[in-house]
This record gives structure tokens, C-alpha cells and sequence, in this order.
């Protein structure tokens, strides 16, 4: 087992990463930026390293420093969490070289599944069913609107090295596809810098729905349900529940052990989720994320299996610690996420954080770094915290979820709170019935 874990993050999932070594009784390493010299998993680490300024890409992507602070602290594994560099390939093979461990897959899968169309096609030869589309990067018009006629209008136009809804334009006729295209291009290129794009067959109500897995060296593998992840906004997730209201144990089954058979047969490592959309009974996948999830504590909660410990047992070279036999899901879990932005116009909210108190009791855990007097620096994403709760039910989550959010006080800045009161009392909500752009629509109708 490591003996120092370096934490190449920050926030809450950096204090997530940091409570679990300390349970395996694992001293850490906490990096920062010089405007997160007072956060709080800089203050529980037992070491800490300032790694730049504030602008991420002088720090917190700042790979020369991150591994000169790896070999001032003797650090011999490194957890990335998730975003920065949590599915960088070449910060991996860079850590290896330096004889240091990545907590997290293989370099060769990271790079793999971050390319979406060589993605798509690795998926469809194991066995995942795929959006009907293009078969590879769409280089010309001619070929786009060729696609376009055999899949059928609407399409959608997708950077290949993309994520977070950048790069991506529906096309709902032939009219509408030399602009889509134009558009999705230079977004792609201004975003990433790499201007290849592919094509989608555009499914009008889905929702999203992810598959969590576990695999570790020693041909072990394991599903641990899915995620519903529909309620979104310009394609970033706002709240999370576990298990998703529109599948059976039959359809949880059949997708986890497809998901779980294609992992075993790509020799994948660690942790990661398979994503899919999910329409008229019907799966479609649309990307891999090769890293921990922000919304990993919902599955927690529902199986009772700690993703973080278990990741960093299976990158030490130990089996996971249990089997699929092994694995039940018990109830029901969501999760919001509390941003520092306005409830309405999602305009980030830094600020110093006047008082703050957190709810607690039976099957609450909120995930957060703040703390009363924290200043939430304009540097980075607005997460605040995850409010996750589990109940025996549905119900029973919904309902000690309204009791949680009332209980929930952030005084000094503008948060997501008050939105999450109006949603866990609309009717389509709590009846489950929700698709990825029925969040868009509700934002629109109460504008």
C-alpha cells in the first residue's frame, strides 16, 4: 500500500480523497494555488505545497510543478480526482517515468475514451449499443449531409474532443447543417484545439443515464448500478439520483452486466463510468469519463461501497475488495449540487461565505471544503458543496431532501439552493418524470 498520496486537486473533492487515505491510514499531500492558501484540505493534509498562482493553468494544471512537488514530499501515488488533469494521458505517462503511481486507469485508456469518435468505436466492438451516426470525424459538408439523409433528421454535431456542451449544434434539416457545422467547428477549435467533429442522431426526450464500474488487475470486475443524471443545464448535470426512476432491476442488469462484459474484455483499470442516453427502452452510449465522478457518492450511499478507497486499493495492485454477488443496492440516493450562482441567471457568486451551516441527521452527508469566513475565489468552479441524501425509498429521499435543503444556510453569496426547493416540489419531479431538456425548459417557463 502507498505510504503518501499526493492530492492533485482541490475543494471538496480533494478533502473527499484526503479523508480516505487517512482512513487507510495514508499521510497526504495537499497542493494550492496561492489563492487556496486557506482551504481545508490544506489545513487536514499533513503536508501541503503551493504550486502557483491562482490562474489554473500556473497551478493546478501545472504538471512540472505537481511532480517537483512530488519529489520534494517523497509523495508515491497521486490522485487526480476529477477535472484538471483527473484524464490527462500525458500527465499519467509523465508520473510513471517518475516512478510515481496514477491513481487512475492506464494512460492508453484515458487517451482512448478522450478521443469520442475513436470512443464510440471502441464501444460499438464490445458490445455497447451506439447512437446511430457518423462511423468516424466528419470531414466534409458533403459527407455531414450524406450522414444526415441516412440517420434522418434532427442530427447533432459534436466536437471530437469535447465535453461540457462545447462544440455541439443540432441541425433540424438539411437548411439548418451549414451553419450547425460552421458553428460547432469554430467552438471546437477555440475550445480545444482541435476543430474534428462527428455526428449523432438527435433523440428528442432521453434521459442520462451512466453506469458506474470497478475493475481492478486481477481480471475482477464490477458494476455498481447506474445514475440518473437528466436534470441538466447547457449539458452540465445539477442533480443526480440513484437509482434512476425510469428503469427496472431487469434493465439495470442487462445494461450494468453489457457495461461490465466490455470492461472485462478492454482490460480497463480503476474506476469509470460509461455513459448513456436512454430513450424509448433503448441505450445509447455517448462517452466514457476515465475518473471519478462528481456524483460518485450517490452510488455510496446506495451500495455501501466506499469508490475512492476501493481506487486507491486497486491502483496499489490489491484486489477490489468485493464481487458483483456482492454488490446490492439498498434505497435511494440524490444528490445536489450547491454552486455559488445565482439561483436564476447561474452567474457565478464568489464571495466570502458570512455564515454557513450544513443539515445533518439520518442518511444526510453533504461533501463540502467551505467553511464560515472561507472566501470562494472567482478562479475556479462555483461547487460550494454536494448535498447527498439516502432514504429506503424514494419518498423518503424527496422528503428528507426538502428537510435538508431548508436546513442548508450559505449567507454571503448567491447559491443554487433556492432552486433545488422549487424543484423537489414540482410534480414532474417527484413523479420521476424528467428528460435532459426538461430542467431547460422549467428555467425558461419560470424566467
Amino acid at each position: 500500500m502507498f505510504e503518501k498520496v499526493l492530492i492533485a486537486n482541490r475543494g471538496e473533492i480533494a478533502l473527499r480523497i484526503h479523508r480516505a487515505c487517512r482512513e487507510m491510514g495514508i499521510s497526504t499531500v495537499a497542493v494550492h494555488s496561492t489563492a487556496d492558501a486557506n482551504a481545508m484540505h490544506v489545513r487536514l493534509a499533513n503536508e501541503s505545497v503551493c504550486i502557483g498562482p491562482a490562474p489554473a493553468n500556473e497551478s493546478y494544471l501545472n504538471i512540472p510543478a505537481i511532480i517537483s512537488a512530488c519529489e520534494i514530499t517523497g509523495a508515491d501515488a497521486v490522485h487526480p480526482g476529477y477535472g484538471f488533469l483527473s484524464e490527462n494521458a500525458r500527465f499519467a505517462e509523465i508520473l510513471e517515468a517518475h516512478g510515481i503511481t496514477f491513481i487512475g486507469p492506464t494512460s492508453e485508456h484515458i487517451r482512448l475514451m478522450g478521443d469520442k469518435i475513436q470512443a464510440k468505436i471502441t464501444a460499438k466492438s464490445l458490445g455497447i449499443p451506439v447512437v446511430p451516426g457518423s462511423d468516424g470525424a466528419i470531414t466534409t459538408d458533403e459527407q455531414a449531409y450524406k450522414v444526415a439523409e441516412e440517420t434522418g433528421y434532427p442530427v447533432l454535431v459534436k466536437a471530437a474532443a469535447g465535453g461540457g456542451g462545447r462544440g455541439m449544434k443540432v441541425a433540424n434539416s438539411r437548411e439548418e447543417m451549414s451553419s450547425a457545422l460552421s458553428t460547432a467547428r469554430a467552438e471546437a477549435k477555440a475550445a480545444f484545439g482541435d476543430d474534428s467533429l462527428y455526428m449523432e442522431k438527435y433523440l428528442g426526450q432521453p434521459r442520462h443515464i451512466e453506469v458506474q464500474v470497478i475493475c481492478d488487475a486481477h481480471g475482477n470486475v464490477a458494476h455498481l448500478g447506474e445514475r440518473d443524471c437528466s436534470l441538466q443545464r447547457r449539458h452540465q448535470k445539477v442533480l443526480e439520483e440513484c437509482p434512476s426512476p425510469a428503469l427496472n432491476a431487469e434493465q439495470r442488469d442487462k445494461i450494468g452486466g453489457i457495461v461490465a462484459n466490455a470492461m472485462r474484455k478492454l482490460g480497463y483499470l480503476g474506476v469509470g463510468t460509461v455513459e448513456f442516453l436512454f430513450e424509448n427502452g433503448e441505450f445509447f452510449f455517448i462517452e466514457m469519463n476515465t475518473r471519478l465522478q462528481v456524483e460518485h457518492p450517490i452510488t455510496e450511499a446506495v451500495t455501501g461501497i466506499d469508490i475512492v478507497r476501493e481506487q486507491i486499493r486497486i491502483a496499489a495492485g490489491l484486489e477490489m475488495s468485493f464481487s458483483q454477488k456482492d454488490v446490492s443496492f439498498v434505497g435511494h440516493a440524490i444528490e445536489c449540487r450547491i454552486n455559488a450562482e445565482d439561483p436564476k441567471t447561474f452567474t457565478p457568486s464568489p464571495g466570502t461565505i458570512k455564515d454557513f451551516h450544513t443539515p445533518g441527521g439520518l442518511g444526510v452527508r453533504v461533501d463540502s471544503a467551505a467553511y464560515q469566513g472561507y472566501k470562494i475565489p472567482p478562479y475556479y468552479d462555483s461547487l460550494i458543496g454536494k448535498l447527498v441524501v439516502h432514504g429506503r425509498s424514494r419518498n423518503e429521499c424527496l422528503m428528507r431532501l426538502r428537510r435538508s435543503l431548508h436546513e442548508f444556510v450559505v449567507d454571503g453569496v448567491k447559491t443554487t439552493i433556492p432552486l433545488f426547493n422549487d424543484l423537489v416540489n414540482e410534480p414532474d419531479f417527484i413523479n420521476g418524470d424528467y428528460h435532459i431538456h426538461w430542467l431547460e425548459n422549467f428555467l425558461k417557463e419560470h424566467s
